[in-house]
C-alpha cells in the first residue's frame, strides 16, 4: 500500500524564475493569476489591456516583485524575449496577439483554445509557425488533489482505471458572468472542458463521444446541463452528468469524480463549485484493499491549480522539464473532444423501434 500522506501535490519551481507579461486585466487575472504569481514569488513585468487605465488600476497596490508597467500598446508589451507571456484574453483575441510575440517565446493561453475547433486549429498553426512554446491553462489537472490522484495512479494504487463517473449536480450563479448571455456554447466549452481535459490526462484520447447539452427554463444561458459518455471501448467506462440548475439547497448537491480501478478506487470532491463563489474545501479519498483513507490536501483547485500550471511552465522555461504539459499540441485534442460533443448533441438520438400493428 502507498502512503497517502506522501502523494505529490505540488511542482517545485526552478531556482530562478522568469517574470511574466500579462495580456488582459479581467477578473481571472485579479482573482487567480496575480495571487498565484504572488504566492510563487514570480515577478510581474507588466500588463497590457486595451483599457490602459484598467491595467494600471489592477497593478496599483499589488506586490509584483518588480516595477510593473501598464503597457499602452501591444508593441510595447511584446519587446522582451526573457519573459513568459500570459494571455488571459477572450479566445477571439488570441490569434492576433500570438502573431506579435517574439519567435520562440514561452506562452500561457487562457482556456478555451478558441471558441471552436477551427479556431483551435488556427491557433495551433500560428504557434507552430512562430515556434512558440505554448501551454493552455486547463489547470484542473494541476490542482493538488488531482496531482495526488495521478501520483497514486502512477504508483499502481488503483491498478488499471476501468471506471470514471463525473457527477456535478449543483446551482451555479450564471448571472455573475454577463458575457455568457449571448454565447451559443457555454457549459461544455467553458466548464466541463476542465473535466474532459482531466479525463484525457488520465485515460488518453477516447475513440468517440455521445453527448447532449441544453439550457434550463429558469435561465437564459444557452446551455447549462450536459450528459456525456466517452467511448474507450472495453478498456474503461466513462460517464459525465452535469446539471448547473439544481437550486434546491446544498443537501444533495455534489461535484465529484468517482474513479474505479482493478485494485482500488478514488473519490474527489471539487469544493469550489459548491456554494460558489464562497466554495468548500476539496477532498480526495483513496481506497486500497477495501480501506478508504483521506488524503491531507495542501490546497484547493482555486487558486492552487494555477500555481501548478504556472510552475510547470517555469520548469520548462528553465530546462528542468523536457516538455510542456497541456501544450497546444495536447490541448487541441481536448478542443476536438469538445467539438465532437457539440456535434453529437446536434444529432438525433438512436430511434427506438415502434410497436408493430396488431
Amino acid at each position: 500500500m502507498i502512503d497517502v500522506r506522501k502523494l505529490v501535490q505540488t511542482l517545485d519551481l526552478p531556482t530562478e524564475v522568469k517574470p511574466v507579461v500579462i495580456f488582459g486585466a479581467g477578473s481571472i487575472v485579479v482573482d487567480a493569476h496575480l495571487p498565484a504569481y504572488a504566492a510563487l514569488g514570480v515577478p510581474v513585468a507588466g500588463i497590457y489591456d486595451p483599457n490602459t487605465a484598467k491595467a494600471a488600476a489592477v497593478l496599483d497596490g499589488i506586490s509584483t516583485g518588480t516595477k510593473a508597467v501598464a503597457f499602452e500598446t501591444i508593441e510595447q508589451a511584446t519587446t522582451r524575449s526573457d519573459v513568459i507571456y500570459d494571455l488571459a484574453v477572450p479566445p477571439a483575441a488570441l490569434p492576433a496577439i500570438l502573431k506579435t510575440l517574439p519567435v520562440g517565446a514561452t506562452v500561457i493561453l487562457q482556456k478555451p483554445m478558441g471558441a471552436n475547433l477551427d479556431e483551435a486549429s488556427e491557433i495551433l498553426q500560428i504557434c507552430r509557425a512562430r515556434k512558440l512554446n505554448v501551454a493552455v491553462n486547463f489547470q484542473l489537472r494541476f490542482a493538488p488533489m488531482m496531482l495526488a490522484l495521478k501520483d497514486a495512479i502512477a504508483q499502481g494504487a488503483l491498478g488499471d482505471i476501468v471506471d470514471i463517473d463525473a457527477s456535478m449536480i449543483l446551482d451555479t450563479p450564471w448571472h455573475l458572468w454577463e458575457f455568457l448571455a449571448d454565447l451559443p456554447r457555454v457549459e461544455i466549452l467553458l466548464h466541463s472542458i476542465h473535466y474532459l481535459d482531466f479525463i484525457r490526462d488520465v485515460l488518453g484520447n477516447p475513440q468517440g463521444v455521445h453527448a447532449t447539452t441544453m439550457g434550463h427554463p429558469s435561465s437564459s444561458i444557452s446551455n447549462t446541463r450536459s450528459a456525456m459518455i466517452l467511448d474507450y471501448g472495453t478498456r474503461a467506462r466513462c460517464n459525465l452528468s452535469v446539471n448547473h440548475n439544481h437550486s434546491f439547497g446544498r443537501k444533495f448537491q455534489r461535484c465529484e469524480f468517482i474513479i474505479g480501478g482493478t485494485k482500488g478506487a478514488a473519490h474527489v470532491k471539487m469544493g469550489v463549485n459548491l456554494d460558489y463563489p464562497r466554495g468548500e474545501p476539496d477532498t480526495l479519498w483513496i481506497n486500497q484493499d477495501g480501506d478508504w483513507q483521506e488524503v491531507p490536501l495542501i490546497g484547493n483547485w482555486f487558486i492552487d491549480a494555477f500555481k501548478g500550471r504556472f510552475a510547470q511552465v517555469q520548469r520548462f522555461a528553465a530546462g528542468l522539464d523536457s516538455s510542456l504539459q497541456g501544450s497546444v499540441e495536447d490541448a487541441w485534442h481536448t478542443m476536438a473532444l469538445v467539438e465532437a460533443a457539440y456535434e453529437s448533441a446536434a444529432l438525433p438520438a438512436h430511434k427506438i423501434k415502434e410497436m408493430p400493428d396488431a
